[in-house]
């Protein structure tokens, strides 16, 4: 399921957006813009380029690390009773 951007007037009354997860935790909050009509533009840009954007570490080197990702499940080749045996009988 896909998350959702939220359009809102800040606490200077400027637009900004946020990226909502499907559970409702906020992911990334924008900037701000002078109208709904460049938060718009913006939203479309991360649109584009969200799914093949990089990521580049510009932290301290003495910060903790990212865990790496979990793999997913295992497959493991069928098993038949007999050595070289495609399963036919």
């Amino acid at each position: 399921m896909a998350g959702t951007f939220e359009l809102f007037a800040d606490e200077d009354s400027r637009i900004r957006f946020r990226l909502v997860a499907p559970d409702g935790s906020v992911l990334a909050v924008s900037g701000q813009y002078p109208d709904k009509y460049h938060a718009a533009a913006a939203i479309k840009d991360v649109r584009e380029c969200a799914g093949t954007g990089l990521i580049t570490d510009l932290a301290p080197a003495g910060l903790a690390r990212a865990r790496p990702p979990r793999r997913g499940p295992q497959v493991r080749p069928l098993r038949t009773g007999k050595a070289g045996s495609l399963g036919a009988a």
